[in-house]
Order: structure tokens, then sequence, then C-alpha cells
């Protein structure tokens, strides 16, 4: 199972040629793409405070369409919970004082709670988890 990070996942969502890419690869893998509620989570709020942040109901048009796009993305994929076995794994990082942002750590243990690989441009952060499988598929 290959799990997207934000980062990933956002490329998907904004259609760039690195996330083209992405999709024509997933598409040609055999394993099923997933995201995490974490996810899910980071980008909705970014783009809820980027329609908050304008004000002009033109600049709104843009705004919504990025986030229908994004919802249109996520109901696409399973998404992983954050559920007891993501929790233990949560736990026991924290007393491995496994040192990045908690909600790194939350989409590491999802990861590591299904036995999966997680696909993100962040390798120097989730790098440092124990046991975790990451690999970056766009290519920088």
């Amino acid at each position: 199972m290959l799990v997207l990070d934000t980062d990933h996942s956002s490329e998907l969502g904004y259609r760039s040629v690195p996330g083209l890419r992405l999709l024509a690869r997933l598409q040609a893998h055999s394993a099923d793409a997933t995201i995490t509620a974490i996810t899910v989570e980071e980008q909705l709020r970014g783009w809820l405070a980027e329609i908050r942040r304008h004000t002009d109901p033109h600049q709104h048009i843009r705004d919504y369409a990025r986030l229908v796009r994004q919802v249109e993305l996520h109901a696409s994929l399973a998404v992983l919970p954050w559920d007891a076995d993501a929790v233990r794994h949560f736990e026991m990082l924290k007393t491995q004082r496994v040192r990045i942002g908690t909600n790194n750590l939350k989409i590491a243990a999802i990861v590591l709670a299904h036995d999966a690989t997680l696909l993100t441009r962040n390798m120097k952060d989730f790098a440092q988890v124990p046991g975790l499988k990451v690999e970056n598929w766009l290519g920088e």
C-alpha cells in the first residue's frame, strides 16, 4: 500500500507537471494509493484559510474551485484513519524521542500501523522514523 503525504497529494490536486507524472506512475503501479486523515485535515485547513484570507468574491471563484478539486481527490482515495493502532504507534515513536512535527509523526504512525510505504518529499524528517518505508515519487 502507498500512502501519499500532503506534498504528493497536493501536487495531484494542483494538476501540476510533477503531479501528472505522479498520477501516471500511480496508475502504472499495482498497489493501492491512499492518504491519511491527517493529510485531509492539513489540506482542508489550508484551503479554508485561503478562502477566508480573500474578501473579493471574484477571488473566491478560484479558491472554491481548488477546494472542490481537493475534495474530489480525497473522495477518490481511501483515507486511512487516526485510530487506536495509529495512536499506539504514535506513542511508541514519542517514547523513542523521534523529533519531527506532530502532524508528520501522526502520518508516520498511521503508515506504520498499516505497514505501508509513505510517498513524500520530506525525506529529512520521515527518514528519522524507525521502520518507516519512505520514497519520493515526485522526482526531486
